[in-house]
């Protein structure tokens, strides 16, 4: 998990304007750190996550400021799953999250405060 954590602070991006270029960025990263990934990986019906490493973490990007109890449920739903081994929540502005999730390791990554924009 500190592999991609270190890969993914590396983000240094102008704001951007859809998630589909976050996407990009974020697999740019990680590629460049030489970690193996796939993305939009279907996890079971209607659970879909953005990336998941090999060694199975998992990294799910939200422009702006998403509902917050929503993504929060979808990460549940996410850490129920065997493939996956963690959670990183990579997000423009940061979010507070429980450190474990259904035992799972989960963390998020403010992009702003990445960009030197002070938020919560």
């Amino acid at each position: 998990m500190d592999r991609v954590v270190t890969a993914l602070k590396r983000i240094r991006s102008h704001v951007i304007i859809s998630e589909y270029k976050l996407h990009e960025i974020i697999a740019r990263e990680l590629a460049k750190e030489g970690i193996s990934f796939k993305s939009e990986v279907p996890l079971g019906p209607r659970n879909r996550i953005d990336f998941l490493t090999d060694n199975g973490i998992g990294i799910e990007a939200k422009k702006g400021k998403p509902n917050e109890l929503q993504v929060l449920k979808q990460l549940e739903r996410y850490a129920q799953f065997e493939s996956v081994n963690g959670l990183i929540l990579v997000i423009e502005r940061y979010m507070d999250l429980p450190e474990e999730i259904n035992g799972k390791p989960v963390l998020s990554i403010g992009l702003r405060k990445l960009w030197g924009i002070v938020s919560k």
